[in-house]
């Protein structure tokens, strides 16, 4: 579990988070929400220690994240898996070398070691004859489970994703996203995704926290956010048609 007190984050006089409190449970698939400038790529990069923060506090699993020392810090990094949104592999590296990459940083494994557990996720993953490939030669949704291989190669307790759906169709999309529900229920992680991908929301978003102006306007599940009332999110969430129809159904079956 990731517990979050009043968090409040500033650049200058510009106020970017003012005052968020929420938790994000081990197991759960966990999304941030929000209209660009609500604060969610600050709040992410937050969580993950990139950013300080003037007031409040992020604990995992209990451990207050400003309180830990260098080495513990240090340790706590090697128990987060990261999906950038770009995927971000190292383009003169193999896709295998790429999924080893946080193993050389953090353990001392053996060189057949961290092959073995290489081959292990790219099969997780689906993807059990790409090792000699380089990203170049794999397509966008390729190489985004590579991402996550890579992101989970450490047995991560935490796995942050940010907008792991960009550019990705819709298709590929969905197996992004089962394929993110599947890890995070199977080795029960703590993972939080910043996404602005409706369909995303609807399909694995187990907690839901909507940011507005750097507040927490409103959080709870795939099934409560079709009844809420409230303005901000369903202005946000309901903005096209289709969705309007999905509610509109969702409500007439739950009366």
């Amino acid at each position: 579990m990731i517990e979050v007190k009043d968090l409040h984050k500033s650049f200058g006089d510009a106020h970017i988070l003012k005052g968020i409190s929420t938790t994000f449970d081990k197991g759960k698939t966990n999304l941030i929400i929000g209209q660009s400038g609500s604060g969610k790529t600050v709040f992410l990069k937050c969580l993950l220690g990139l950013f300080d923060y003037e007031k409040g506090s992020i604990a995992y699993d209990g451990k207050i994240f400003s309180k830990l020392s260098r080495d513990e810090k240090t340790e706590l990094r090697s128990e987060i898996g990261m999906v950038f949104q770009g995927s971000a592999l190292f383009d003169s590296m193999t896709i295998a070398e790429n999924v080893m990459f946080p193993l050389q940083m953090f353990t001392k494994q053996s060189k057949s070691e961290m092959e073995d557990r290489a081959d292990f996720v790219l099969k997780r993953v689906n993807l059990p004859d790409a090792h000699k490939k380089m990203p170049s030669e794999a397509s966008g949704g390729m190489q985004k489970r590579v991402a996550i291989a890579r992101a989970i190669v450490n047995n991560p307790k935490y796995l942050f994703c940010d907008e792991p759906n960009s550019g990705l169709d819709p298709r590929t999309s969905i197996v992004i996203d089962n394929l993110i529900q599947e890890i995070t229920d199977e080795y029960q992680i703590t993972t939080v995704i910043n996404s602005h991908d409706m369909n995303s929301v609807m399909e694995i978003g187990e907690k839901i926290v909507f940011l507005k102006d750097g507040h927490k306007e409103w959080e709870g599940s795939k099934d409560t956010i079709f009844r809420t009332d409230n303005e901000a999110v369903t202005s946000f969430v309901y903005s096209s048609e289709l969705f309007k129809k999905v509610r509109k159904m969702y409500l007439e079956e739950n009366q």
